[in-house]
């Protein structure tokens, strides 16, 4: 398989303008006005959130590169200079799209609703002023910490993504008779909350205004002996990509520790402020931050849209809200609380979140306390708050289990929160890993030994999504239970390699990264192009969560080129183009935004009618195949490959959520007049309650699934 006829840069997209491209999907979300009113909100606050994840680590990267000289160039055949410079005029342009979306439309949305939001602390009527004050003296006051700066206080160190009042205040020296500005600021604090409900005009309407505008208009109350000139909020984006030489830190948990400490002070990357900020404040912001006109973002609203999940929170409005799934029960597991027992009858398929989260937690919960479990060993890159999990992991410990827990500390900004958990685990007795050495442990496996009549069993749950009982709510992931030996053998070698650097001779069915994974779905792609080239079908269906791998993209080209017909369903990034004349012209790529998160991973090769289906924690990117320990495993239950083909064939009839891939590099959304609608989320959590509704009509079955084809009839590119 010749694949260097397939580097040329125009055959690809950049990474990160392809990352902006889905944003932008999410974001289309937020301007459709079919959708219920409160959900745009939504929709619009992950953005944000968004934006600012994208700036801390992947903009922070870039500059990282330019200070260092670095000018070698991407996939796309962009320097990082470069890349910095069409991102900041993509990001400018999707901001200024953000403001619109919530000036324009969905303020005098929420006014229609009875939902005021005041966004200018004039316009308070005399009782709500009254009340505003009041708030402030009680609440607010007390907890803010005015800084100033002049000869004696240097310039105050603002922290990472916080909200702030900068202020210019003056004061008359009587001796030379001139005034003297001064520079002040004040933190918003985020212990308080940011919508206050003030008093209303009637009890059927409610009225909101932010923290920020609160302090603003009491700001003279911090400075008594001043004259405020004026004062305007802003807020910082700091370089939060951590580095850290593992070889040379000797405790990585200490290490990661102090790093994430200097995360606060990292170099500022972005600067948002008022559009409306008094020149001389901005040229203070400017120089002590020293950041350039490019990184300055001027917003006409409110800093940091993440606050209309603050709005979305409010009582009262659930009629402008989506109704809230609940997620079904796991047939298999509907009538009978042994959890080993039906492993036992056969493997498992979970379909999160349609599917109930609970048999996840219950697996580990049981396993901790039955007497004939000996081990459980589990991965653990991302949890919940309030795990229930790692509290099961604990009481498996004090109950005598042998219990082993890989923790990532690395996984980024759940860094802190891992730390926590990681020596609240060693405290209870379990044996913690904090993984290899230069790689990210992204795997989601978990292990139980247990002592049965006919000797040693062992249970296996493998995943595509992490064990967060409370993301497995908006994520959108599969997995299956097994005890097939093969599994449970290779799953015991898992382990013993995270643990003890013991390679495998073999594996009898898992694929792992970073050593085995990127050949074997080399040498996949290449089979199919093989059959192609012999007049034999060949397809392949994949989905992930994003595609960037230059080698797997251009095996991709050589198959598409050989007469592979190729369905991508990617929801984030793509590098690869479709609609190259002889090159890619049988690849079609879709990607679905909805109210649930896309996160599963499906791997589908015709394999000359044996197809072969795989599932599993790696993307197509580089660092999932070459940096991280990830793991794809084989389906082979045939009735769980019927439901898996099943959920590939109806994501890809979607024509309600989906945004297909144009050759000129835009999603759109085909036209649906005159056409069945469907939503493929919408179908998965219907057909998951129809199921659980025909348990309590036939007891005795315990699985219903709806075989079907799949990509029978989808629109080729």
């Amino acid at each position: 398989m010749n694949l260097k006829q397939y580097e040329n840069p125009q055959y690809y997209v950049n990474r990160e303008l392809s990352w902006i491209k889905f944003n932008e999907r999410v974001l289309s979300e937020a301007r459709d006005k079919s959708l219920p009113l409160f959900e745009r909100l939504k929709f619009l606050s992950i953005t944000a959130s968004n934006l600012d994840e994208f700036f801390m680590v992947r903009v922070a990267s870039l500059k990282d590169q330019v200070h260092a000289k670095y000018d070698r160039v991407d996939i796309a055949g962009m320097t990082p200079k470069e890349q910095l410079s069409a991102i900041s005029q993509q990001t400018h342009e999707l901001v200024r799209t953000q403001y619109n979306t919530y000036n324009r439309s969905l303020l005098p949305a929420l006014e229609k609703t009875g939902l005021h939001v005041i966004t200018e602390h004039e316009h308070l009527t005399k009782e709500q002023a009254a009340f505003v004050d009041s708030y402030f003296e009680d609440n607010v006051y007390p907890v803010l910490t005015p800084m100033a700066m002049d000869s004696s206080r240097p310039f105050p160190l603002v922290r990472n993504k916080t909200l702030n009042i900068g202020a210019l205040i003056s004061k008359k020296d009587k001796k030379k008779g001139k005034e003297t500005l001064v520079f002040a600021t004040v933190q918003v604090p985020s212990v308080l909350p940011r919508i206050v409900i003030v008093p209303s005009a009637s009890q059927e309407e409610t009225t909101v205004i932010l923290l920020e505008e609160i302090i603003e208009r009491n700001i003279g109350k911090l400075f008594l002996s001043y004259n405020v000139v004026c004062a305007h909020p802003y807020r910082i984006m700091r370089n939060a990509d951590l580095s850290i030489d593992e070889d040379e830190a000797e405790d990585l948990l200490v290490e990661i520790q102090k790093q994430l400490k200097k995360r606060q002070w990292g170099e500022v990357i972005r600067l948002e402020v008022e559009e409306k900020m008094d020149e001389r404040l901005l040229k203070i912001l400017k120089e002590e931050f020293a950041i350039k006109e490019e990184d300055i973002f001027y917003i006409n609203g409110p800093l940091d849209l993440t606050m209309l999940m603050k709005v979305y929170g409010v009582e009262g409005y659930d009629k402008f809200k989506a109704p809230r799934y609940t997620p079904a029960p796991v047939p298999a597991f509907y009538h009978d609380t042994d959890i080993f027992e039906v492993i036992r009858k056969g493997d498992v398929f979970l379909h999160h979140p349609y599917m109930s989260f609970d048999p996840v937690v219950d697996f580990v919960r049981q396993a901790s306390k039955d007497p004939d479990v000996l081990a459980i060993k589990q991965t653990l890159y991302r949890v919940s708050g309030h795990s229930p999990i790692i509290a099961a992991l604990a009481q498996a410990a004090e109950n005598g289990k042998q219990v082993s827990v890989l923790v990532e500390l690395k996984a980024r900004f759940d860094e802190e929160n891992n730390i926590v958990w990681a020596k609240m685990l060693e405290k209870a007795g379990c044996h913690v890993i904090y993984g290899l050495v230069g790689l990210k442990t992204h795997s989601k496996i978990t292990l139980v030994v247990r002592r049965e009549e006919t000797g040693i069993r062992r249970y296996v749950h493998l995943a595509t999504g992490n064990y967060n009982d409370s993301t497995a709510k908006l994520y959108t992931d599969c997995g299956i239970f097994t005890c097939d030996e093969r599994f449970g053998e290779d799953a015991t070698a898992v382990f013993n390699m995270l643990s003890g650097y013991s390679e495998p001779k073999k594996w009898n069915k898992l694929v792992v990264a970073p050593i085995w994974m990127k050949d074997r779905f080399l040498s996949l792609i290449e089979r199919e192009a093989e059959n192609a080239k012999k007049g034999i079908p060949a397809y392949i269906v994949a989905k992930m969560n994003s595609l960037c791998d230059p080698v797997i993209i251009a095996a991709l080209y050589y198959a598409s080129s050989c007469g592979v017909k190729i369905y991508l369903l990617i929801r984030g990034i793509c590098c690869l183009k479709t609609g190259i004349a002889g090159i890619s012209e049988n690849i079609h790529v879709r990607s679905i935004v909805g109210d649930f998160l896309e996160h599963s991973r499906i791997f589908y090769f015709g394999n000359n009618e044996t197809e072969e289906i795989y599932m599993g924690s790696a993307d197509w990117m580089p660092r999932n195949l070459d940096r991280r320990v990830e793991i794809v495993f084989p389906v082979e239950d045939e009735q769980i490959r019927s439901e898996i083909k099943h959920i590939l064939d109806v994501e890809f009839r979607d024509n309600v959520k989906a945004h297909i891939l144009q050759p000129d590099g835009m999603y759109v959304k085909k036209d649906k007049r005159g056409k069945t609608l469907i939503s493929s989320q919408m179908q998965f959590c219907i057909e998951a309650q129809e199921k659980a509704a025909a348990l309590h009509k036939a007891p005795d079955k315990t699985r219903v699934f709806i075989p079907a084809e799949p990509l029978g009839d989808v629109e080729e590119p």
